[in-house]
């Protein structure tokens, strides 16, 4: 039996990404506005973090002043040990 992709992202180290993007409004440029964005990344490359401050420089039009990130690893050592042995029943 194969692990589930989610288990294999979370002890390869992905955790849950907040991010809080505060932008310029095209129309009035002394305004900024605030967007919360959630995904799975992994710290601290964020990869998927990067992939969409891309995307957004090239899509949207409300210029990013700023960008605060929390980030939670899912997955800790707490939450498993290794089995110390085996029963088997028939």
């Amino acid at each position: 039996m194969e692990a589930s992709l989610d288990f294999r992202k979370r002890v390869l180290g992905y955790g849950l990404l907040t991010a809080e993007i505060l932008y310029r409004l095209p129309d009035h440029p002394k305004l900024l506005q605030s967007f919360l964005w959630q995904t799975e990344d992994m710290a601290p490359e964020f990869p998927e973090l990067k992939k969409f401050l891309d995307f957004w420089e090239r899509e949207i039009e409300g210029r990013i002043h700023a960008v605060r990130v929390a980030h939670q690893n899912l997955l800790t050592p707490v939450d498993y040990r290794y089995a110390e042995g085996e029963i088997l029943v028939h």
